[in-house]
Formats: C-alpha cells, sequence, structure tokens
C-alpha cells in the first residue's frame, strides 16, 4: 500500500508526524517542489519521502490537506483514480468572517469528489486544530478520537484500520451524507478534541458512569 499526503501545511505536517511515529513510509508534496520538503523530511525521519506533486497523486492511498480553494488546482493532473482512495481533509470556509462557504446545502465532500472523478472519498482528520492533530493520539487516560464518514464501507474501514494503527479511536459515521455534514467545518463535530476513554478493569465512577 502506498500512501501520499498533498499538502505540506498544519493540518499535512500534522498527518506527516504520525506517518513518522509509526515508521510507516509516505511520500509528502506541494506545488512548490519536492526541495521546499527536505526540512520537514529532514526533522521528521526517513518514513517522510518529498514527492513530485504528479507521483504522489499516483499513491493508493492520498491524503488532500490543501485549502478547500485549491482542491481542484490540485488534483488536476491526477492519473485515473480507478477506485483508490481519497481522504478528504478539507474544510471549506470563508476567510472573509471566518464561517463555513456557501455550498448551498451540499457537503463540501461532494465538490471535493467531483474534481476525483473515479475515486473513493472518505472525509476525516480535519475536525481538530492541527496542532491537536499532531499530538501523539494515545495516552494513559485514552486515545483521542477521529471520525471518518464515506460513501464506500470497504474504504471507510480501509482508512478506520490506519487511524487505529497510527493510535485513534475511529468513529465511522457512515456516507457522506449522514456524516460528512457532522464533520465539515459549521458543523457540531469541528474543533473538538475528543478521547475514548481506557475502560479495561476501570472502575464505575473512573468511567463516570456513577460519582465516585
Amino acid at each position: 500500500m502506498k500512501y501520499a499526503i498533498i499538502g505540506s501545511g498544519a493540518i499535512g505536517t500534522a498527518i506527516a508526524r504520525q506517518f513518522a511515529r509509526q515508521g510507516l513510509e509516505v511520500q509528502v508534496a506541494n506545488t512548490r517542489g519536492p526541495a521546499s520538503l527536505a526540512a520537514l523530511a529532514n526533522e521528521l525521519g526517513s518514513a517522510i519521502v518529498p514527492a513530485e506533486l504528479k507521483e504522489a497523486l499516483a499513491a493508493d492511498i492520498v491524503f488532500l490537506a490543501v485549502p478547500f480553494d485549491a482542491v481542484a488546482a490540485a488534483l488536476k493532473d491526477a492519473p485515473a483514480w480507478n477506485n483508490r482512495i481519497i481522504v478528504d481533509t478539507t474544510n471549506a470556509i470563508d476567510f472573509k468572517d471566518f464561517s463555513p462557504a456557501d455550498l448551498g446545502g451540499r457537503p463540501s465532500s461532494d465538490i471535493v469528489a467531483e474534481a476525483a472523478p473515479g475515486a473513493r472519498l472518505v472525509k476525516s482528520f480535519n475536525t481538530m486544530f492541527a496542532n491537536v492533530l499532531a499530538r501523539k493520539p494515545d495516552d494513559a487516560k485514552g486515545r483521542r478520537v477521529l471520525f471518518l464518514s464515506g460513501n464506500d464501507k470497504d474504504a471507510n474501514k480501509t482508512l478506520a484500520d490506519l487511524i487505529e494503527r497510527f493510535g485513534y479511536a475511529p468513529i465511522d459515521l457512515g456516507s457522506i451524507a449522514a456524516g460528512g455534514l457532522l464533520q465539515q467545518f459549521g458543523g457540531p463535530l469541528t474543533t473538538h478534541s475528543l478521547v475514548q476513554q481506557r475502560q479495561g478493569g476501570a472502575s464505575l465512577p473512573e468511567m463516570d458512569v456513577i460519582d465516585a
């Protein structure tokens, strides 16, 4: 399985950190070329492989971590998707007042999917702040929750398995119509940092089921 991250801003870098923690090789690409990614690769180690944009777009699982307005340009030179997976981490934001962009009620991921015909799209990695996403996902108290949604159950499962490998607790919200609107910017699940508590052997008070 070949992985790639398109975009090296705050979100793309945070995701790259999770790959590096697992020693899992991932190509990283942006519009400025591989040389601009040398410092990131130097910092995070050999798992991070700077790549040309077109090469990275041919990976089996492509994480799209660019501004929403840059989606079409970032994907225009992609080879045929042929059921490859694209992970939509974007947020559709109107930066004039930092409000949700007016998409006429459509899930933002539907618009992303139009720029990647033939891909299996899964929405994820977009609901928490980048500095939180960059942290180690699990600690002694529990695992940070990552939501995902998509219209292909197998693609959802593939990404959920990777999320689990990173150390997160994946929660599959179902289809884009069901879960995408909950996840996208302005939805009720954005900006929250939720932790799934460890419950094995814990007492009821420790699980917050009853008062101590």
